[in-house]
């Protein structure tokens, strides 16, 4: 079991790994070149997307753990219709989003709490990678196959070819032609439109075999459709609550002005790589978790349940000791902001204990998603959205200490009602 887990969890920790790679590389480019400005600019730019992306990552997360249990009840034309039945949501979406763009942004500028002069940065960065909606979206769909199909291996190529891409065409815009802002919103757009070509050429590969059980009436039957509208709706609404959530983060941050939005920014950088890498046995147990209940096999279900756990709180002990050593180091990565680096020393306990308070419920959302357990996904974030948002209000008098104690109260209450749930209502 081990072995398996591994198999599966180490290609997805180094694909992971490299997503808020693609963040910090983007945060470091405007910390050296430009100042708090830009680096709460870029931090609330990407942030933005991360949280309409969210909002829709039910195209990864319904895809695979439809996928996987399909897989393992050896149903190859559900499979290539699931596969069929995403493309189009996604494509739909996204043709919407480029349809309603200012529409978007008229309604979602004002939720981030930006103060004047970030904002015209921000609209620069957005006007950019809006564009890179459909690719980002369909990107989605092809990931959720490719894990629920037991596949990390392509997924680990993938998020390299894309990073790297957009890694090396930002460095260039930005130090060679002095795009600023602009020149890593076109390095990110560039290079998911890259990556989107790589997925389509992976998948004939692979996978082209599949097409020989294509059959429309399939795709489009009612009560397909309606199972896969059900656990979707559930997990975007459950996306929503932690887009809200993490909104609220970012949104508290910047009135607290700038400075204290850059140390947040930088420490959500450290908080994302830890969250990432965790997410690598959270992957893993969506696959198997998938697969062993497509395939009826509860013990070895329960088992890998009881693996993941235990690799993830290794891994979150492992960072905890990583961060407690980096201490200043940590700030002084991204920026060479002194005004920065002094108050971030201030608040550096929070993300030496959020990786042992969080991991748990990393790896029971990969759990969930592998059950399509979308309602228990839903409930279970509301409730923890709630008790975020009364302790921060409790807690506001201790200003930045207080929302980081707030957050760490929310991720702690995911891992409690998850366990929960899963004890006394889906088992």
């Amino acid at each position: 079991m081990n072995k398996e887990i591994l198999r599966l969890a180490i290609p997805n920790i180094l694909s992971n790994i490299s997503v808020p790679l693609l963040s910090s590389v983007d945060t470091a480019l405007m910390g050296y070149i430009g100042n708090a400005a830009h680096i709460g600019a870029i931090g609330l730019g990407a942030m933005l997307f991360n949280f309409i992306y969210w909002a829709f990552s039910f195209l990864r997360m319904g895809t695979t753990g439809m996928t996987a249990q399909a897989f393992g009840r050896k149903d190859n034309e559900e499979v290539i219709a699931i596969f069929g039945r995403g493309l189009i949501v996604s494509t739909s979406v996204a043709m919407f989003m480029i349809v309603f763009q200012e529409l978007i942004a008229y309604w979602c500028m004002p939720l981030l709490g930006a103060d004047g002069i970030t904002i015209p940065l921000i609209y620069e960065y957005y006007n950019i990678r809006i564009w890179g909606a459909p690719a980002a979206l369909g990107l989605m769909v092809f990931m959720g196959v490719f894990f629920g199909l037991q596949n990390a291996i392509y997924p680990l190529i993938l998020t390299f070819i894309i990073n790297i891409s957009n890694i090396i065409i930002s460095y260039i815009l930005v130090y060679q032609y002095g795009m600023g802002i602009q020149g890593v919103a076109y390095g990110t757009l560039i290079a998911q439109y890259i990556g989107l070509v790589a997925a389509i050429i992976f998948f004939l590969y692979e996978y082209k075999h599949y097409f020989n059980f294509w059959k429309k009436q399939i795709v489009f039957q009612v009560e397909k459709l309606i199972a896969f509208a059900s656990v979707n709706r559930d997990i975007f609404i459950r996306t929503v609550c932690l887009i809200i959530a993490f909104g609220f983060f970012y949104n508290r941050s910047a009135f607290m002005g700038v400075t204290i939005l850059a140390v947040n920014q930088v420490f959500m950088q450290y908080i994302n790589w830890m969250s990432y890498s965790i997410d690598g046995f959270a992957f893993a147990s969506e696959s198997l978790v998938g697969k062993y209940e497509g395939a009826n096999q509860s013990e070895l279900k329960s088992k890998t349940i009881i693996y993941c756990f235990v690799w993830g709180a290794v891994l979150a002990v492992l960072y905890s000791i990583f961060f407690w050593i980096g201490d200043e180091y940590l700030l002084r990565i991204f920026t060479n902001d002194e005004s920065v680096i002094t108050e971030g020393q201030h608040y550096m306990i929070w993300i030496i204990i959020y990786p042992i308070l969080g991991f748990a419920s990393y790896i029971w959302d990969g759990v969930f998603v592998g059950l399509t357990a979308g309602k228990a996904m839903r409930d279970t974030m509301f409730l923890s959205l709630v008790a975020f948002i009364a302790s921060y209000y409790l807690l506001d008098y201790f200003d930045n200490h207080g929302l980081w104690a707030a957050l760490c109260v929310y991720v702690v209450a995911r891992g409690i009602l998850q366990t929960i749930w899963y004890r006394w209502i889906i088992k």
